[in-house]
């Protein structure tokens, strides 16, 4: 069996896990589980994954912040290829941490996963020149149901690093990660007032 270190001091917000696999390595290259139900289990990761999802994307795309409303994921992330800034924001009714944010860098070389527990806005940003991200999720995806939250809304306060040589206005985005409203409507919207 496969031996994982879980790290859970994540800002202080509840639920989030940073995984790190055990990885051995020789001559010929490593080997590593990235995922091991017992181990994870075991961790306080016990899920039952539907469905296991991969974007590529290139330097300075910002893919985020969303969620389903209805129909909430847990989520288990990693990258395979390049380097991303991967960030939540808890939108958790009644969490004492709502509004909170919390950020890692993954990336092939730290082999790092990220588990994301249900409601919590998720996004990520691409430092290298090109980037592979998987995840495994524990709901399948309505596209009637996703929504979202302003990548920069200066009431979460998010601080996104810069790909080199990049400034804000360089980052690539999708038109509705443009439009998204900020905490406040997912306040209003969840009772967090």
């Amino acid at each position: 069996m496969g031996k994982i270190k879980v790290t859970e001091d994540c800002n202080g917000i509840k639920g989030l896990k940073v995984i790190e696999p055990a990885v051995f390595g020789d001559a010929r290259g490593y080997f590593m589980e990235t995922y091991n139900y017992n181990d994870f289990a075991e961790a306080g990761i016990d899920c039952k994954f539907v469905q296991d999802n991969q974007s590529a994307s290139s330097k300075g795309v910002l893919r985020g912040l969303h969620f389903q409303i209805n129909y909430p994921q847990d989520k288990l992330v990693r990258v395979i290829r390049g380097e991303v800034f991967d960030v939540v924001v808890d939108i958790r009714k009644g969490s004492e941490t709502f509004g909170k944010w919390f950020g890692v860098r993954l990336s092939d070389e730290n082999k790092k996963q990220f588990f994301v527990p249900k409601n919590f806005a998720h996004g990520f940003i691409v430092l290298s020149d090109y980037a592979e991200f998987c995840y495994k999720v524990t709901d399948f995806y309505h596209p009637n149901d996703e929504s979202g939250i302003l990548w920069n809304d200066p009431q979460i306060g998010i601080k996104w690093p810069m790909p080199d040589g990049m400034t804000e206005k360089d980052l690539l985005l999708a038109e509705k990660d443009k439009l998204w409203g900020g905490i406040k409507e997912v306040s209003a919207r969840f009772g967090n007032e």
